[in-house]
Order: C-alpha cells, then structure tokens, then sequence
C-alpha cells in the first residue's frame, strides 16, 4: 500500500505542474467600490416660479452620480408660470439624468375649497397626498434605494446633503434647515392630537447647541426615506391609516404613518445643509411669498455666497427698482474723512466724507433718497412696509428731514413719541448707527449747511446733534441750527449682519489710530500697517510745505 500511495502523490503533483504550465498563475486586481444607491429625487411645485431658479440650482450641484438619480416632477393649480419653468428645466437636463417623470396639469388653476392660491384646503391636502403616494411607489417600482423629497422652496446648498443623509443610515432622515427665525422642518413635540408642541430640546438642536441626529416625532418639507429597510414598505401618504384620526394634513397623515410602522424619524444638524423660508398664513398672496423667499437668500448671503440659479434655466435680469425713490444708494465709502495729495502739485483733494452723499443729493436735486450700508440684513417684507411708509408721510403731509430705517437706540429707557396718522414711526431720540436712512432734499441741505467737515465729528454723534437730542451739550454747542426733523421706523426695517463679538464682525472706527502717531499699534495685518506708513509720510510731506495744514483747510473746503 505504501507503494501505491507515494506514486499517487508523485501523479498529483505532476498533473499540478502540467497544469501550471498551462494556466499560469494570474494576477490578483482589487475589487471595483460599489456602485452609488439608485436615488429618486421627488419635486411637487405650485405656484413656484419664484423659486425654482435657486431650488432647481441647488438639486444640480448635488455630488450624488446624475446617472444614479431619477427625477419625479409633478405642478399643477398654477397662475404663475411654474410649468414653464419645470418644462424648460427637465428639458435641459433630462439626458443626465437616469430618468425623469413629468406630471404637469395645466387646469383647474384653483381648488374648488380655496381660498386663495396660497390656502391650504382640504381638497389641496389630499391631492398632495395623492402625488407624494405616486411618487413613492414610482421609486418602489423602479426599485430605488432611496426617495429624496424636496420642497421646490427649500434650498440645499450643501451639495454633500444627500450624501450625508444616506451615510445615517436611518429610515426617514432629514437635513435641518435653517430660516430667519426658530422655524425648521422638524418638531420635537407633538400632541395628542397630533399638533405641534414645545419642548426644551427644540431650541438646543435648532440653535446647533446640541449636534447630531435626533428622534423626533415630526419631519417635514426635504427628508430621505431608506426603501431598502424593511419597515419602509409600510410607509405610506395616502390614504391615511384606518386609525386616522388626527387633523386631515399631508405632514400629520405620514408621521402618524411612521408611528403606526414602528419607523423613526430623525432629523440631523451636524452641518448647514441649506434654507427654507417660514411659512406664511394661509391667506397669504403670491407677493408674499416671493418677498418671503428673497429674503431666505438675503439671509443666505450674510453669512455664506449667494445662491446661483441653475444654468439650465433662461433666468430674465432682474431690473433694480427705486421703491419710488429718486434715489437709492449703497455706502460702500468709509465714513471719514480722506485726503488725496498729489506728490507734484503737494495739493489735497477730499474724495470721501460725512458729507458726499448730501453733495450728491443737493447737486442733483432729489427730493427723497435712501441710504444703506453694506453690512446689514433686511426685515422680511421691506420693500412693501418702505413703500406703505412712504405712502402714509404723503397722506398726512409730514414734515421730515430724515428717518432711520436701521439704527441703534443709545436710550431706550426713554419712550419716543409716536406720530399721529402714520403708521409705525417715532421722533426719533439720541440714536446711533447709519445703517440705512431716509434722506430729503430739504434734509441734506440742512445738514451741509451745517459744515459738518469744519467740526469733524462722528456721524452717529453728528445727527442726533442737529436734531437737537444728543446728551452732550458741548457738541451742541459747535452747531447753532439743530433744526433737522428726524424721525425713525419702528420696528427697525434693517439690522446689522453682525454684531461685536461675532464670527466675521468688523469695525471701521473700532481699530482707529492716530494717523501721524507711529508708537500706537494697531491690529492690522502688515500691508495695511505700510500703507498706513505712506499715508503718514504723504501728509508728513504736505506739512512741511504748508498745504494741508488741517482738515479745515480751506482748499479742501473749497472742493467739497
């Protein structure tokens, strides 16, 4: 036996040699990474044409792979043109896409139970039920990973949104979005009837107190449902659970869903993942809502770039409007005083101060401009309450010189006088701030009449001297007609984008130094610290010849 088995191995491994040499051996390669989840990204959109520029942008820049992402589209009950626009889009970008599902209806272009085209009836409820339950079944049945609906007013900018949501591997997960004001697109509270209700926790997690991903009992607006989980296919929008009995609303109908599914919902705040404007009551008109959405971009702005449209889309230019104004004005220039020397004529040139833009006003003759500064955020529905504040002052007939429509109260322990017969307005008391003003012809010429160069003092101390309410009478005492008729909003229509102490603020005055005084250090970097230094030696050179002997001189006088 033994024998027999040794020539049973030798035979084996002669075969392995033969066979080696035959089928050498082959080089091992990595495994290819999976291919990214099939995603159906969900769109129901009325009367949006406002914002689906910027909506329509933000879904484009997503990072998910377009040909892993199908689109469901669907308008209807429209009196603006929101169809155009969806049909202009999806006919630009439909080839990248894997697929796109289009469901527009042209008429009716109201619901029989509406009150306006921004009420909420309960014929709109349960037809926005109706088109989220087909969109829910269209990813079913093209055997999506995942649906992603979105509002066509929310406005992902973080273009990893997606990407990050999936990587939670939740069920039902959203992306908190910030607004204006507390709201989001989550509760952390809910009755017993299924209404919203407060909580301690709400404010931590909508403020980024508290990061993370949170169970709560409502998500709303832009949230991701996971298909491959099984409790997913108990998920539905329509029609409600037999044991429905809650307020007959699309959010309620599936977060009462998700409970009857045993499925929880969470919503995430780890990042900025984009913006929704607040809701407005149900009567609201479609002005409103385009107001409301602009300002959502304002907001956008003040701390992050503005929102690019898409670039499928032929957005029209928009032309600046005047709010009826003669002029309207944004103070880009500092609000000191600078003197240019010519090194061959050693002669100064003032080419900024307190006092341009009233040059500017009294040269050209406008009867009433506005002036804003370039760090501040507007009050939603601005333009409709200047408009309605500049209305009301040409009923009654008011006598004015100028209004703040921004500014800082410096005693607000003292109550300001309303004014009889217009809406909103106050005498304005001892203020700060140029934020944002109204300004008469009448106004502005008081206030160069005043030479306000010859004193040099701070604008914000300036004012309220000529208006008679600034607590230091030795200013006052500099400037014998304190005539000016000053009035302001309130409440304020503009506030500051930040505030001292905050992340990006930044002073003009705040860092102020004495230009020929080369022991004061400052905080500024080392290029402006040189350009500081030649400054210095400019001046230094038109000292010595006598020229520029102060601010006061007369030359500088002269061209201003």
């Amino acid at each position: 036996m033994a024998p027999r088995r040794w020539l049973g191995l030798l035979l084996s491994w002669l075969l392995l040699s033969l066979a080696g040499a035959y089928f050498p051996e082959e080089r091992w390669m990595p495994e290819s990474p999976p291919r990214a989840p099939r995603v159906l990204v969900a769109l129901l959109a009325r009367n949006a044409a406002h914002s689906l520029p910027a909506a329509l942008g933000c879904l484009e820049r997503l990072r998910h792979p377009k040909d892993r992402t199908a689109l469901w589209v669907a308008t209807d009950h429209n009196v603006d043109n929101t169809t155009a626009v969806l049909r202009e889009w999806l006919t630009n970008v439909k080839s990248m896409y894997h697929s796109v599902e289009w469901r527009p209806m042209e008429l009716p272009r109201s619901y029989p139970d509406e009150e306006g085209p921004k009420h909420w009836s309960n014929f709109r409820y349960e037809h926005v039920m109706k088109l989220r339950q087909a969109a829910l079944q269209a990813a079913r049945d093209m055997w999506a990973d995942y649906i992603l609906f979105v509002d066509s007013d929310n406005l992902l900018t973080n273009p990893d949104t997606l990407s990050l949501l999936i990587a939670e591997n939740k069920t039902v997960v959203a992306p908190m979005l910030d607004s204006r004001a507390a709201y989001s697109n989550f509760w952390c509270g809910m009755t017993s009837q299924g209404y919203y209700k407060r909580t301690p926790a709400y404010i931590p997690v909508r403020k980024r107190d508290r990061k993370g991903c949170f169970a709560v009992p409502m998500v709303h607006s832009t949230f991701l449902i996971n298909l491959q989980k099984e409790a997913s296919q108990n998920l539905v929008f329509y029609p409600p659970h037999p044991d429905y009995t809650w307020a007959f609303d699309d959010i309620i109908v599936f977060a009462f869903a998700c409970r009857q599914a045993e499925v929880q919902m969470y919503v995430c705040n780890k990042e900025v993942y984009g913006f929704l404007p607040v809701p407005l009551r149900s009567h609201s008109t479609l002005r409103d809502e385009v107001e409301s959405f602009m300002h959502v971009q304002l907001e956008v702005m003040v701390k992050y770039p503005p929102v690019e449209p898409s670039r499928y889309l032929s957005v029209p230019k928009k032309v600046p409007e005047k709010m009826g104004f003669d002029e309207v004005r944004n103070n880009i220039l500092k609000m000191k005083s600078i003197y240019r020397v010519d090194r061959r004529t050693r002669s100064p040139t003032l080419i900024s101060g307190p006092g341009w833009r009233c040059l500017s006003i009294v040269d050209r003759g406008l009867e009433k401009s506005v002036v804003f500064e370039d760090d501040l955020r507007f009050e939603i529905f601005f333009k409709r309450r200047i408009m309605n504040l500049m209305y009301d002052l040409e009923e009654e007939g008011l006598d004015w010189d100028l209004i703040y429509i921004g500014r800082k109260r410096m005693q607000v322990e003292h109550s300001e006088k309303a004014v009889p017969h217009v809406r909103n307005l106050v005498e304005a008391d001892y203020s700060y701030w140029t934020l944002g003003y109204i300004i008469s012809l009448q106004g502005a010429k008081k206030l160069l009449d005043a030479q306000p160069l010859s004193k040099m003092l701070p604008v914000d101390e300036f004012l309220p001297v000529m208006f008679d309410k600034h607590p230091v009478s030795d200013y006052m005492e500099h400037f014998e007609n304190r005539n000016l008729l000053a009035f302001s909003v309130e409440p304020l229509l503009v506030y500051p984008t930040h505030y001292t102490g905050d992340d990006g603020y930044i002073s003009d005055t705040e860092t102020s130094v004495v230009w020929d005084n080369e022991n004061i250090k400052t905080d500024w970097d080392r290029a402006k610290s040189q350009k500081m230094k030649e400054q210095q030696e400019l001046s230094s050179e038109a000292r010595n010849t006598d020229v520029l002997q102060s601010p006061l001189d007369s030359a500088a006088r002269d061209e201003l």
